[in-house]
């Protein structure tokens, strides 16, 4: 006698209840999947993104969205700060490394950083084809950018003034794309990298204040590697990226840069531990939700199996008769929940997987943050064994019911 293949007869013979419980578990089931995999590539993203950043500085602002914007590059810069009193704060002694940022123009929505090599060094960055930047109006480009936009060593683009597609094209500083890179997975795939006396060229040119001379210098000057570089007094960048010499630096620093200078300075680590912890509210708000729907699915399974018990009495008293055991007949109704529940978890997970993907394709910062359905991740093997548990649970007392089936007194009644 196979239980499971009789089992799954039953099940097939109430179509109606099965599709029920079924729907209720595989929507709970894909309302967790989706809100695992949208926590855990946000949180493995911010991590990496971050990684060997202990502090960021910049302009008076909101210090989360220093960090988002200079970062993580997912919003608008708090405004720039000047060159010479950014340089003064790199010589104190708790600095290690300061990587400068000059932010604010983009070319059809990806975001033209101006830095210098540690930028791309920081995230261990490789290149595909071509070589770093050596000249002003050098770029390279993230291997998203050259996927999505087409472009190739050798191309030449204008940049547009802004963060948004809709900005306004440099048009007398045209970069040229001299390299690259080797896809990350990380902030260097969104981004076009270049140095930032390039960035100043295509802002003075728009501005008109510089002589004409003083242009051409700019233009024909080799790019700088590495440290802050050199350049007048009006000059300014967005920010400073600083690594600290030693722990004693987390607990001085920001407190020199926030009270002694017109900067600010924001945790990298605090401020999304912050934006995690607001984030949170709703999340568990929602996974509860979800769990909800899974002991509903629960409690209908259940109902289902306890009721169908009273039009089976006869069914069970004849295997019994035919020589199933009691043990048999108790592992017959458990299989029914456990066959349930599966079919739930799998299409929970396929549908948990497919809306996030398709909230994905929906949301236009998606690509750049990383989140993605087409990834799996070890917690969904808890939460399939979580529904299976939920199945077995559900049929404990219907089959125990089962077990107890008097032969005698239901052949009798009949």
């Amino acid at each position: 006698m196979n239980l499971l293949l009789l089992s799954w007869n039953y099940i097939k013979s109430k179509p109606l209840n099965t599709l029920l419980n079924v729907l209720l578990m595989s929507l709970g089931i894909a309302i967790i999947i989706v809100l695992l995999l949208f926590s855990t590539q946000l949180d493995n993203k911010l991590s990496q993104n971050q990684r060997g950043i202990d502090l960021v500085v910049g302009a008076k602002g909101s210090p989360l969205q220093l960090i988002l914007a200079n970062v993580f590059h997912i919003d608008f810069p708090t405004g720039n700060v000047k060159l010479d009193e950014a340089k003064r704060l790199t010589r104190n002694r708790l600095i290690k490394t300061a990587i400068p940022l000059a932010l604010g123009d983009n070319y059809r929505g990806y975001r033209i950083v101006g830095t210098n090599h540690d930028y791309f060094n920081l995230y261990n960055g490789e290149m595909e084809e071509g070589e770093l930047w050596r000249y002003n109006l050098e770029t390279i480009i993230g291997s998203k950018v050259a996927e999505s936009l087409d472009l190739k060593i050798g191309d030449t683009f204008f940049g547009a003034h802004g963060i948004s597609v809709e900005g306004m094209d440099h048009e007398e500083a045209t970069y040229e794309v001299v390299g690259i890179m080797k896809q990350m997975n990380n902030v260097l795939d969104n981004l076009i990298l270049t140095n930032i006396e390039s960035v100043w060229m295509a802002h003075e040119h728009e501005e008109e204040h510089e002589e004409g001379e003083h242009a051409e210098e700019k233009q024909l000057g080799s790019a700088y590697e590495t440290g802050l570089p050199d350049g007048d007094e009006d000059d300014e960048i967005t920010s400073m990226l600083i690594q600290y010499r030693s722990p004693l630096g987390a607990v001085q620093m920001p407190r020199i840069v926030n009270s002694s200078t017109n900067m600010q300075a924001a945790s990298p680590a605090f401020e999304t531990a912050r934006l995690f912890s607001l984030l949170g509210i709703g999340v568990n708000m929602i996974r509860s939700f979800a769990y909800i729907i899974i002991i509903v699915s629960g409690l209908s399974i259940f109902i289902s199996l306890y009721n169908a018990l009273k039009d089976r009495k006869y069914d069970l008293a004849i295997m019994r008769s035919l020589g199933a055991s009691r043990g048999k007949l108790f592992v017959h109704v458990i299989f029914e929940g456990v066959i349930i529940t599966v079919i739930g978890g799998l299409i929970g997970l396929v549908l948990g997987h497919g809306l996030m993907e398709v909230l994905a394709s929906y949301y236009e910062k998606s690509e750049e943050v990383g989140i993605t359905g087409y990834i799996f991740v070890n917690q969904e093997v808890w939460i399939l064994l979580i529904s299976v548990g939920v199945g077995v649970l559900a049929s404990i007392l219907p089959a125990f019911n089962a077990y107890r089936t008097d032969i005698s007194g239901v052949l009798a009644q009949q």
